[in-house]
């Protein structure tokens, strides 16, 4: 028994790594977890991403504890109490559809719900578009808007190729951010053609057209339907027609997105009439539509896609090959569209009395935010405010560009609580009965003080 001791004592000495003590353990995992981690993703290939700056904004807004705090940066409309509103033609459209026994939760078709996507294609085209009659157009529903801006980034970026055509994708400066992001993530190269006159506060009429002209031929051009994201300006009938004129002579691709037909006005066909004026001028055309504004669907993520072709003996085969290449695309990408929303607005639209009653729904929410443009422009007068501030009631929709400097909008912020886009865009949503006149009279100091 003694021989076999030291033997046994070896043994368990030369194992004793491979037998050791819970705290050696954990105390060897520690050591391997503070040192720096191999990675295929070092911070020189995957760098920290900004942070969103609307986000953010709304972070900063929503850990604010002051009383007085007003949200001017918020998209989405408020009712005069500060509050989300559920428009109550959603709330009966709800209210049918949670009472229908065959409702389910079935896949829909990866184009979408039919009876939302033809019923969209008319809202947009009208009624009788020949374009519909005449089986020029495919429809596909999206997440939202920004899911058909993407739908229609990604079919241009691998079906656009024509002898000639300019892949460059023109936008307006400015435009919305997430314009430029979705583009350039499917390898579209993005420029800008001058929209925003700073000076005026109006539309840039001349610099737009001469950058189009300028443009190569058959550039992709994305315009704005109504109520310009983030300016507020629109171009005139008239000079809607002058841009459908200079663009047909350089051959360039419209691409419309519109995500406030009904809100901008409240007036469903006014709000279409750009996009049914360069349907009816013979233009091929792609079109984002979104159903987030005007019907209050922001979080159900229900939109649409459309292709136009132009009039040709043909015309109908080519939109069945475009449709059927869009259904692949979607396929990989999403499989199948959300039902929730798309039944939502389908029940609305295919209801002639709920669509009049949510024609009467959308004339609210527009008729408030008018309002809400001449209290604000009208309370500045009154102050006698330095500047011109006409524009507040020129502009249209949800946004207007105020023209406070970046140094302005960070005063706003830190002495009066008041949040907005560090290039003084404002939602003209977020202003109310009860704070219009503070955020006047803040706005009369700071400029007064900041010139």
């Amino acid at each position: 028994m003694a021989a076999k001791s030291p033997r046994v004592a070896a043994s368990s000495s030369s194992s004793k790594p491979l037998h050791s003590s819970p705290i050696a353990r954990l105390q060897s995992i520690a050591n391997h977890m503070a040192s720096p981690s191999i990675t295929s993703f070092p911070a020189e290939v995957v760098p920290q991403a900004p942070e969103d700056p609307l986000f953010g904004l709304m972070r900063a807004y929503k850990a604010d504890s002051s009383p007085d705090k007003v949200d001017l940066g918020i998209g989405a409309y408020r009712d005069d109490n500060a509050k989300p509103w559920v428009l109550p033609v959603v709330k009966k459209a709800d209210e049918i559809l949670r009472s229908d026994p065959e409702a389910n939760h079935e896949y829909l078709p990866i184009a979408g719900l039919a009876s939302l996507t033809s019923k969209a294609a008319e809202l947009l085209l009208g009624n009788s578009a020949p374009a519909i009659a005449e089986k020029r157009t495919a429809s596909v529903q999206t997440i939202s808007g920004t899911g058909a801006v993407h739908l229609g980034a990604l079919f241009l970026a691998k079906f656009y190729k024509i002898q000639g055509a300019n892949r460059t994708v023109y936008v307006s400066n400015p435009t919305w951010a997430n314009h430029h992001q979705i583009f350039t993530n499917v390898g579209l190269p993005i420029a800008t053609y001058p929209y925003f006159n700073k000076e005026t506060k109006g539309l840039d009429f001349d610099g737009m057209k001469k950058a189009l002209g300028s443009a190569p031929d058959g550039s992709i051009i994305l315009l704005h339907a109504c109520a310009h994201n983030p300016t507020g300006v629109d171009p005139t009938p008239e000079q809607w027609r002058e841009i459908a004129s200079l663009m047909k002579e350089k051959k360039h691709f419209p691409f419309f997105d519109t995500a406030y037909q009904g809100f901008a006005s409240g007036d469903l066909d006014r709000d279409a009439g750009p996009i049914r004026f360069f349907v009816e001028q013979g233009f091929e055309l792609v079109i984002a539509q979104s159903f987030a504004k005007n019907f209050g669907l922001y979080g159900e993520r229900a939109g649409c896609f459309h292709y136009v072709a132009a009039p040709s003996s043909n015309a109908a085969e080519i939109t069945t090959r475009v449709a059927s290449q869009l259904a692949i695309l979607q396929r990989s990408e999403i499989s199948n569209p959300p039902i929730y929303g798309a039944r939502i607005a389908s029940i609305v639209l295919n209801d002639p009395a709920l669509f009049a009653e949510w024609q009467e729904n959308l004339r609210t929410m527009s008729g408030r935010i008018i309002d809400m443009r001449n209290k604000l422009r009208g309370k500045l007068e009154e102050l006698g405010t330095p500047g011109e501030w006409n524009h507040i009631t020129d502009q249209i929709g949800m946004f207007s560009f105020t023209g406070l400097s970046e140094a302005q909008v960070l005063k706003l912020r830190t002495d009066y609580h008041i949040y907005m886009t560090k290039n003084g865009r404002i939602s003209m949503a977020g202003l109310n009965s009860r704070n219009v006149d503070y955020v006047a009279t803040a706005v009369d100091k700071v400029v007064r003080e900041i010139q």
